[in-house]
């Protein structure tokens, strides 16, 4: 019997007991990361260097790096370490942190894309109003809110899941400190606290989805009404792969901290949580930078000025 006054550490769970898969493990995260790293920090690189990139759109693309790269640089980096040198420990206070910082980050950016849908709908359906909807103060506005709620929400639900008493071991199922595990640990019925917070704050999440679909589909209308098939298109082929990843990422999201659990297991735990916890910032560079034509000359430009400098 243990509790959360006098637990010291946590047991993340081990991907495998042999050496070879554990070698295998970090190297496939050490490859995501590494990816991950390149692609937002590319991102930041060109909006930061090209004042053409100084407009409201790549104002939030370059909010939603900063945020995958917070959000994978607080799960990935210990779950690596933890393969690599065979240990499955994690300070309390270091859970706690993690717990923190991903909500958090989490949080901000379920907001931030939200606010990134409305920005393609009046860019899209009231081009006349963009100037006055999405100045440089409401952006700013917009951003600090979506920071400042995913900040609020973490506060909540760190603070009500470490004030929890803990007498089921110490061992969390998953590869990084997450809020659903940590409640299988608790011995009392005060958990039922969080578990009522976790489900108003998907349910607010789920509200963004319902927010985001429809600014889409008047975009969708829109698009259709174009005289342009290549306008059409490109159009299409950016909005459908935005609404596909936040789909994935708020579906498997809400599996993972409102499912039963009766149907919970290790393995499905375990991909449910790589689904929406590592994927999405690894795979947001490709879906709503890289495809940009924009984007990709100014970091063709900023390459040819560093190959030039090395002459």
């Amino acid at each position: 019997m243990s509790n959360s006054s006098s637990m010291s550490e946590f047991l993340l769970l081990a991907f495998a007991d042999t050496r070879e898969l554990q070698l295998l493990h970090f190297a496939l995260f050490l490859g995501i990361y590494l990816a991950a790293l390149l692609g937002n920090g590319l991102i930041l690189t060109a909006v930061a260097y090209d004042h053409r990139l100084h407009t409201p759109m790549y104002f939030f693309l370059l909010n939603l790096a900063l945020l995958d790269l917070g959000c994978i640089s607080t799960t990935v980096p210990k779950a690596m370490a933890n393969s690599l040198w065979d240990t499955r420990a994690i300070f309390y206070e270091g859970c706690a942190a993690q717990v923190f910082f991903f909500v958090f980050l989490a949080g901000a950016e379920y907001c931030l894309l939200t606010v990134m849908a409305y920005d393609r709908y009046v860019a899209i359906c009231k081009p006349l109003h963009y100037g006055n909807l999405l100045g440089s103060r409401a952006c700013a506005q917009m951003a600090a809110a979506a920071w400042g709620t995913g900040f609020l929400y973490s506060v909540l639900h760190t603070a009500s899941t470490f004030s929890l008493p803990l007498c089921q071991g110490n061992a969390v199922d998953q590869f990084f400190c997450e809020i659903p595990q940590i409640l299988k640990l608790s011995c009392s019925d005060a958990y039922l606290r969080e578990v009522v917070l976790l489900a108003v704050s998907l349910c607010l999440a789920f509200a963004c989805f319902i927010f985001i679909s429809f600014s889409y589909v008047q975009v969708f209308r829109a698009v259709l009404r174009m005289p342009s098939e290549q306008g059409r298109h490109k159009a299409f082929s950016t909005c459908f792969p935005h609404l596909a990843v936040f789909s994935l990422t708020l579906s498997t999201a809400m599996f993972a901290y409102l499912k039963p659990a009766s149907i919970s297991s290790p393995s499905l735990d375990l991909v449910v949580s790589f689904l929406y916890s590592v994927v999405p910032p690894a795979v947001n560079p490709l879906i709503y930078s890289m495809r940009n034509q924009e984007l990709k000359d100014v970091l063709w430009t900023l390459f040819g000025y560093m190959l030039l400098q090395h002459q």
